[in-house]
């Protein structure tokens, strides 16, 4: 798992964006809690999440302009959402070896969430867990 929060935070944008180094989960849960500047949104861009989604996932367009506008960071709440979509996404990368596939994975409806994305299910962290279970399963070729 520390491989997966090392590759988040580098995804977020590393030591020169989170302003520390990102090792453990609980070195990643501070980082939330410090509030993440809105430049992490890139690294969610980056890894193939639509300005849509994240707008949807985890910040409205206007309320980012907003936030920029006045320096401001991303909330606990918003902080949270960017990194839950990019753990997720990293997991599914791991799993499918590739950012397309994983991403295309991401948006395809699954029959075991009743025809719902994993990308929709994860906006919660109890959803998450669930895809997390489903991508340690397609790992472990069940």
């Amino acid at each position: 798992m520390s491989a997966v929060v090392e590759e988040v935070a580098r995804k977020l944008g590393g030591h020169s964006v989170l302003g520390r180094n990102v090792r453990s989960q609980a070195d990643l849960a501070l980082a939330v809690r410090r509030r993440l500047p809105l430049v992490a949104l890139k690294g969610l861009a980056q890894a193939g999440l639509t300005e849509q989604e994240i707008e949807r996932f985890v910040i409205p367009q206007r309320t980012r302009r907003h936030r920029a506008d006045k320096k401001q960071p991303l909330t606990i709440e918003e902080s949270d959402r960017a990194v839950r979509l990019l753990r997720i996404q990293t997991v599914a990368e791991d799993t499918f070896g590739s950012k397309e596939k994983a991403n295309t994975w991401l948006r395809r409806p699954l029959a075991e969430l009743n025809g719902e994305m994993p990308l929709d299910i994860a906006q919660t962290e109890a959803g998450a867990r669930v895809i997390e279970t489903i991508l340690a399963k397609i790992a472990w070729g069940a």
